[in-house]
């Protein structure tokens, strides 16, 4: 049965991996992302694109509107947009708390607010039973990330998760956190990882490879299936040891 899915993100990386995986399935496939022309480059088949800024109210006000016109009722919600702020244009400051206010207002608003806002805009457009809400963390929320504000930002889904998985448990939505360790292929770290900090976080896993978007998409897809029917408000890692346990 084909199954309406919405991706945040889904233009590039992880998102963009999920994307394929779900179209290829057959399902029907809804990119939201800031840039339309990295949604429309992606060339995920059959896919619909909708640019909007996912941390501002009236951009989701937007997506919203378009997912209800093209889809009516949405059975997977994953939240993929976001990162560690590197990529993002900055105001220079010269005052240092300043600059730590607009380091952790920036990586609340990328990957915090963006799925919050999304998921309350769409939840009563979940399907009943059957929803799926997935949301993508961080190893850094359990090991930090150096600034804090990154780590902070991610771990802060997880009481949400576990709230809303809560909440709509009852009609037969489940809801979910996957949090990746190292991935290659990705632009989280922009030009930032040398070959010496790469090897670093590989010797950390126990299976002495780095993660691919592919392994994280593998996992939203299982958790999306009928077989994931009954695991609901958890935190599923993926980065092959390098985190254990939790």
């Amino acid at each position: 049965m084909t199954r309406n899915v919405v991706i945040s993100g889904g233009g590039t990386g992880i998102g963009l991996a999920t994307a394929q995986v779900f179209a290829a399935g057959g399902d029907q496939v809804v990119l939201l992302g800031r840039r339309e022309e990295v949604l429309r480059k992606a060339g995920v088949p059959g896919a619909l694109t909708y640019a909007a800024d996912l941390g501002d109210p009236d951009g989701v006000r937007g997506a919203a509107r378009f997912v209800a016109d093209e889809l009516g009722a949405v059975d997977v919600l994953i939240h993929s947009a976001g990162g560690s702020g590197r990529l993002e244009p900055r105001t220079e400051r010269d005052d240092p708390l300043d600059r730590v206010a607009d380091d952790w207002a920036l990586n609340f608003r990328i990957n915090t607010l963006t799925a919050v806002l999304l998921t309350e805009a769409l939840k009563h457009r979940l399907a009943e039973p059957g929803g799926r809400v997935l949301f993508l963390s961080s190893i850094a929320a359990y090991r930090g990330s150096g600034s804090g504000a990154y780590a902070a930002s991610k771990a802060a889904l997880h009481p949400y998760a576990h709230d809303l998985a809560r909440q709509l448990g009852p009609h037969g939505i489940t809801v979910n956190v996957v949090a990746p360790g190292y991935i290659e292929d990705t632009g989280f770290f922009g030009d930032a990882m040398d070959e010496e900090q790469r090897a670093r976080r590989i010797a950390e896993t126990s299976d002495k490879r780095a993660g691919t978007p592919g392994d994280v998409a593998a996992t939203l897809h299982w958790l999306a299936s009928p077989a994931a029917a009954h695991v609901t408000s958890q935190v599923i890692q993926v980065n092959g040891g390098a985190e254990r346990g939790h």
